[in-house]
């Protein structure tokens, strides 16, 4: 029984994180709302792995739990793309440098599960706004491509009017690797605590 209560807090944590704030497929909601994408992902990167480190103990598990949904979220981009969409109507989250950190320091400190989440958590909320901020800035003109390429499930209200990147926020990446670093500690230290 406890298995399978792995297999499905496996899966649907992980349907969580690629879900998240339905940020993470769209270019357009990943640029606009970089602060958000930053502060769902690097908390549900963090609890999900966390919880599948701690339950094997073996150090990598992360990297491993990243890469999954890494090929998850391809497998959507395809989709999209098939549809006849563009190759960079689909934003993909780069989960796997920061994985590796939060099992680097798992691995460091003699597999300290507090460690773990405090100095894990910690680098994953600095690093995964970063990365992502570097993905994003390869993708070809995302807020042109919003317009041509309104999302079918996008309700009316919702269409956007006018670039709004950098209007509200100065710094992006420091805004969003602050709270994510700020956010992902507590909510991991509770999946941890949910875990024992």
């Amino acid at each position: 029984t406890h298995y399978l209560f792995i297999v499905v807090v496996a899966v649907n944590s992980t349907l969580l994180t690629i879900n998240a704030g339905d940020y993470i497929f769209y270019t357009d909601w990943a640029w606009t709302s970089f602060v958000v994408f930053s502060i769902s992902q690097s908390t549900m990167l963090v609890v999900g792995a966390i919880y599948y480190m701690l339950f094997t103990g073996v150090p990598g598990t992360a990297t491993y739990y990243a890469t999954i949904m890494t090929i998850y979220t391809f497998v959507a981009k395809g989709a999209w793309f098939s549809l006849g969409y563009p190759y960079d109507f689909v934003a993909v989250p780069v989960w796997i440098p920061s994985a590796m950190l939060l099992d680097l320091s798992y691995w460091a400190t003699r597999r300290n599960k507090h460690a773990a989440i405090l100095i894990g958590g910690s680098l994953v909320g600095l690093s995964l706004p970063m990365f992502n901020m570097i993905n994003l800035l390869t993708i070809r003109d995302p807020l042109e491509m919003a317009f041509k390429y309104p999302r079918p499930t996008l309700p009316p209200y919702m269409t956007p009017i006018e670039p709004q990147v950098g209007k509200f926020y100065n710094s992006p990446v420091a805004l969003g690797a602050g709270a994510g670093a700020v956010l992902a500690v507590p909510i991991a230290a509770l999946g941890a605590k949910l875990n024992t």
